[in-house]
């Protein structure tokens, strides 16, 4: 492991040196697409698994899923994703004199598994305080984080304080009430985070994780989802 964290932690130096900036374009050949889960969140959270670190406030009633926290939060959905696919849902940071309304931490987790319980990610409790996440190993998105002043790409390895960081950016960032439309590719190697038509991750992974659980992070936030689907990806033919 000691092997893994060194190779990993270099390769992430490289990378954030590399990648001043993020791309702002990119395109990719067309691929045929079936849905194979989705969440229009009009019948409540059966789909999700809610980790609150401090209380709060999680709904999905009426199209919208309502994330009102004072501190950290993740909803997890419960069916494991393998790849290749692709996550799309939109997510709009509230700006409305609400205790929580912080524009700040529109993150994810996805391809998670927990180390300590590699078989069934649910097998092991976790309270929302994001060190409890440290023996995840799973990527790590963190757009707008730190109140609105960082966006990163994490590949976490599953050891307690290793986060390995592989971009870390100053923008793109969040804007109050403003919708983000976020695509999410995990494709073998290739993994990318778009949003709003901006490819703002994008990272080739020698040693990927191409499965595992998806999960909307937050903290001390208020945020509005909708519009969650995951669609299989046909097979890249050369």
């Amino acid at each position: 492991m000691t092997t893994t964290r060194r190779a990993f932690g270099a390769l992430a130096a490289g990378a954030a040196l590399a990648a001043l900036a993020p791309a702002t374009t990119a395109s990719a050949t067309p691929r045929h697409r079936r849905l194979i889960a989705h969440d229009d969140f009009r019948h409540g959270l059966g789909q999700w698994a809610v980790e609150l670190e401090k209380g709060g406030s999680v709904t999905a009633v009426r199209g919208v899923l309502e994330v009102d926290v004072p501190a950290g939060a993740t909803i997890w959905f419960k069916k494991r994703l393998e790849g290749p696919y692709v996550i799309e849902y939109t997510a709009t940071p509230i700006s409305a004199g609400g205790v929580n309304d912080r524009v700040s931490d529109l993150n994810n987790f996805w391809n998670a598994t927990d180390v300590r319980s590699p078989d069934d990610l649910f097998a092991t409790q976790r309270g929302g305080a994001l060190a409890e996440y440290d023996y995840l190993r799973t990527y790590y998105a963190g757009y707008g984080a730190n109140t609105n002043t960082t966006t990163r790409l994490r590949r976490y390895v599953g050891e307690a304080g290793v986060r390995p960081l592989i971009f870390d950016y100053t923008e793109p960032l969040l804007v109050a009430n403003e919708p983000n439309r976020v695509r999410i590719v995990s494709d073998g190697p290739t993994v990318r985070w778009w949003n709003n038509g901006r490819l703002v991750f994008d990272y080739t992974d020698p040693e990927p994780y191409t499965g595992g659980h998806f999960a909307f992070r937050t903290t001390w936030s208020h945020f509005r989802f909708s519009g969650f689907r995951v669609w299989r990806l046909s097979p890249q033919h050369p």
